[in-house]
């Protein structure tokens, strides 16, 4: 994969990664929750999303070895006994 592309696609990964558990940490919250909230979990600074080795590790080492490209962040903590009206 040439560089300028791998690049680019390391970058959306990372967002997206952020953007998806700051997103649980949202309905969660919305949901009656604070636990992401208290952690300070619910926010879009990735220095609190990032996990070493899942959004900067295995990312990389995909990319270097020229197969398919994965990542991951550090999920969201949530209570479920905290939301309200269940159905």
């Amino acid at each position: 994969m040439a560089l300028k592309p791998a690049i680019f696609l390391y970058i959306v990964i990372i967002f997206s990664a952020i953007i998806h558990e700051y997103a649980h940490g949202l309905m969660a919250y919305q949901l009656g929750d604070p636990t992401a909230k208290y952690s300070g979990r619910l926010t879009l600074n990735p220095l609190s999303h990032i996990d070493p080795f899942g959004t900067v590790v295995l990312p990389l080492m995909l990319l270097w070895m020229g197969g398919f490209f994965i990542g991951y962040a550090k999920p969201v903590p949530f209570n479920p006994l905290n939301f309200k009206n269940e159905k």
